[in-house]
Formats: structure tokens, C-alpha cells, sequence
């Protein structure tokens, strides 16, 4: 298989990098078409606290059942065009792929029904676990862990699961030591050389399942990397400016997907998905201030900004005043996403000017969310693409990222405190001094990650 390869963004203009919008969209079996100029919801649900096991399995099918038909019910009542589910698969589901795939049957089934019945267009979504994680993994590219879920993904898949996606682990274990310790250097040595490796490997099992089966390779994300140090610093246990650059790193793992031959949409969770947009034009799932009901965040509006399906990130099976927590999340969802769809046929005049509002909102509040400014994200992702090899990429995101920030603060556009642009300096000064060859960036690299087990990569 020949990568695709990036050498420029898709976008020259900032005014054509909007909502629901994108130069490839991802069109599908029953005529919807990501990113081709709606924006749709995307409702991500699990269960509530109970055991996964075989004798529970149909207390776990029922809720399941209960969920989508729910789901299905307020969209044929709000009139939605259309909508994605999007199952994320628990360990249990991905060690044992049968239950994954008939929860997913389960729900395909459902949404298929109301669409022949209805004609309430629906697409699912499934993201099997990954469950490469542990003492008991053998090899990231081979043995138990590795066959479940690659049997997970072409069971699903043949169940009539739309979009293949996943919140890939590779360099996981380098990385939390890194968040632990705001080690950028190892932050970078996690996400572009373990990460990237491990992304070429899965990425092109996935686009060869999504070829046999018929459905559409979508994207992967950096929740466990990115997302894991943004709700550190929202709790104050590391500096802000690290996750910001935490994030802006991420897109350089998130992109090998689409250079594998993803075609999206990105998956929510994953907030670098605007550079991934931005530089190849491919259609993003986002999730901001409808995720609250999974995590806290301080980029609740801005993420919206180029959002081409707007999502709530993940919310249990429970009982609320207003209804059962799914159908009320994808409720908020619909909602959202009827403002932007009427801003944009407003004109863009008035699709950019919700646009921005969603960013200027955000974005002098938090360094996390200035790296997530349509401006910036553009600025920075031109850059990017003048850059060859994963770790020269990675280590100039950084550097962009910090330089970013700190213009912003001289320039009075974001707020910092005094330890933040302690940090920033000293992170600054950190990726300044990284040496330019990526083997001797990864000789030095090895030996300082003590959960690092380099036989499992192939090193």
C-alpha cells in the first residue's frame, strides 16, 4: 500500500476552515455526507456501573437496546437529517469479540429499523478497545490482544458497523510517565516514534478490514495521551502549557491515520482533529462543552469551530428528571447542531461570525484552548507540513505550540500566572536543546523509560 503523503494543507484560506464543511467528505451507504455542509450529532453512550460477563451479557443487550431505541425516538421527534452512534466497546466486549459484535448488531439492527420505518438516517460508529495494555500482553503487533481486536473490528464490521475508529495505545505507557513527571522530551519520544510506529502497523490492518468489508476507515485519536494531560491540568496537577503542547504533538500520531488511508471522520475525543482537517481536508468529529457529562474541559466552545459532527464524548445508561442520560445528551447534541447548520445557511458571513464567537469565547482563557484557534491551528499546520519524518515533526509542534503561546501572552490576547510561564520557558528551553537526528533522540530515549518494554516494539 502506497502512504499518503502531506505536503501542504488543505486549507489556504481561514475563512473556508468552518463547521461542517470539508474539502473530502466522507459519504455514506444511506446518503449522508460528513462534511459535505450539515453538521451532524454524534451520540457516544455506554453502560451504567455493572459487570461484563457471559451471564450478564443480556442485562448488557438490553440496555443497549434501550439506549438506541431512545436515540432513534428523539431524532425521528426533533427531525434530525441524520446521525452517527458511535459504540466504544468496553474490554470485556474487545477480549471476547462476540460480545462486542452482537452489541453492535444490536444496534445497527435498531438504526436500521427506524430508518426503513422512519427515515431517520443513522450511522454507527465502532470503537473496539484497545486492549494492548498490561503484564499479559505479549507483542503490541501480534498474539491474543492483537487478534481480538483486529477480530473485533471485522466482526463488527460485517455486523453493518458504517465507520471503523479506535483510541490506539502505542507509547502509552512512556507517555503517563511522562504526563507524571511534565516530561516533554518523553512526551515527544511517546507520541512520534512508539506512536507513529504502532499507528502504521494498526492503521494498515484497519484500512484493509475497512476495504473487505465495505465500510469507511475512519480515525484514530490521542485520548489516552492528549486528553489524559488536559484533565491533569484542569485539576491543576500539571501545567496548562504542557497539555497545550501535548495536544498540538498529538496531530502529528493522529495523522498517520489518514496517511494509512483514513478517510474520517476523526473521532471525537480527539481535539488535535482540527489539524488533522486542517491539513487533510478530511471531516472531524469534535466534542467540547456536550462532554461534560464525561469529562471537564476548558475548551468547551471552541471546539466547535470546525467541527463536521459534533459529539458528547460518552455517557451512561442512567435515569434523569428529564429522561434516560443518552436521549438527553443526544437532545443537547441536536441542539448545537441545528445553530450551526442555521448559521450556515445564513451565509458565511454569519457562519463565520458563530465561528469565532466559539473561539474568541475560549481562547484567551486557556493556552489549550489558543492552540485550538482556527488561526492558529492553520499557522501552525503550514508549518508542519514543510517538515519530514514523525519525530522532526513532532519536536517542531512543541516548539510552534510554546512560540504560540507566548506570543499571545506578550501580545496580551491569554491569560498565564507566573508558574505557567515559568513552565513555558523552561519547556521552551527543553525542546530547543532536543538533537535533530531522531536514532540518536531515540538512543537517548530508551533507557530513561523504565515501563518501556522495547521487545514488544520491535527495538
Amino acid at each position: 500500500m502506497t502512504k499518503q503523503t502531506f505536503t501542504k494543507t488543505a486549507y489556504e484560506n481561514l475563512s473556508e476552515f468552518i463547521f461542517g464543511k470539508s474539502p473530502y467528505p466522507v459519504r455514506l451507504k444511506n446518503g449522508m455526507s460528513i462534511g459535505g455542509g450539515t453538521v451532524y450529532p454524534e451520540i457516544n453512550f455506554t453502560l451504567p456501573t455493572m459487570l461484563i460477563t457471559k451471564d450478564t451479557m443480556p442485562e448488557v443487550i438490553r440496555n443497549y437496546r434501550e439506549i438506541i431505541t431512545g436515540v432513534c425516538e428523539r431524532a425521528k421527534e426533533l427531525y434530525v437529517p441524520g446521525f452517527v452512534a458511535e459504540i466504544e466497546t468496553l474490554p470485556p466486549m474487545t477480549e471476547n469479540p462476540e460480545w462486542g459484535i452482537e452489541v453492535c448488531k444490536t444496534v445497527v439492527d435498531i438504526v436500521k429499523e427506524y430508518e426503513a420505518k422512519h427515515g431517520v438516517k443513522g450511522a454507527v460508529r465502532i470503537t473496539p478497545n484497545d486492549i494492548r495494555e498490561g503484564p499479559g500482553l505479549e507483542h503490541m503487533w501480534r498474539g491474543r490482544h492483537w487478534d481480538a481486536m483486529l477480530k473485533t473490528f471485522e466482526g463488527c464490521a460485517e455486523a453493518g458497523a458504517d465507520l471503523l475508529a479506535i483510541e490506539s495505545v502505542g507509547g502509552k505507557e512512556v507517555h503517563d510517565e511522562a504526563v507524571m513527571y511534565c516530561d516533554i522530551s518523553k512526551s515527544i519520544f511517546a507520541l512520534s516514534i512508539l506512536g507513529c510506529t504502532d499507528m502504521n502497523r494498526l492503521w494498515t490492518e484497519i484500512v484493509h478490514i475497512a476495504d473487505k468489508t465495505g465500510t469507511v476507515a475512519a480515525g484514530d485519536t490521542a485520548c489516552g495521551f492528549a486528553n489524559t494531560a488536559m484533565v491533569l491540568a484542569d485539576k491543576s496537577y500539571i501545567p496548562r502549557v504542557f497539555a497545550s503542547a501535548v495536544r498540538v504533538i498529538s496531530a502529528v500520531r493522529s495523522l498517520v491515520a489518514i496517511e494509512c488511508g483514513a478517510k474520517g471522520p476523526h473521532k471525537d475525543c480527539g481535539y488535535e482533529g482540527v489539524y488533522v482537517k486542517a491539513i487533510t481536508g478530511t471531516p472531524i468529529s469534535m466534542e467540547g462543552r456536550t462532554a461534560a457529562c464525561a469529562h471537564l474541559s476548558p475548551i468547551g466552545n471552541i471546539a466547535a469551530c470546525a467541527a463536521d459532527i459534533w459529539s458528547n464524548e460518552s455517557v451512561q445508561n442512567v435515569k434523569l428528571l428529564g429522561g434516560m442520560a443518552p436521549t438527553v445528551s443526544f437532545e443537547q447534541l441536536v441542539y448545537d447542531c441545528r445553530l450551526m447548520n442555521e448559521a450556515a445557511a445564513r451565509g458565511q458571513e454569519t457562519a463565520l461570525l458563530l465561528r469565532d464567537l466559539h473561539a474568541d469565547s475560549d481562547s484567551g482563557l486557556d493556552p489549550q484552548a489558543y492552540v485550538l484557534r482556527p488561526d492558529v491551528v492553520l499557522d501552525i499546520s503550514k508549518e508542519l507540513v514543510k517538515v519530514d519524518g514523525y519525530y522532526p515533526r513532532a519536536k517542531k509542534a512543541a516548539a510552534l505550540a510554546f512560540a504560540h503561546i507566548q506570543k499571545a501572552y506578550d501580545d496580551g490576547g491569554l491569560k498565564l500566572d507566573d508558574r505557567e510561564l515559568t513552565w513555558l520557558e523552561k519547556l521552551t528551553d527543553t525542546v530547543d536543546g532536543l538533537p535533530d537526528d531522531a536514532g540518536e533522540f531515540t538512543e537517548n530515549m530508551v533507557d530513561e523509560c523504565e515501563k518501556l518494554d522495547p521487545k514488544k516494539y520491535d527495538m
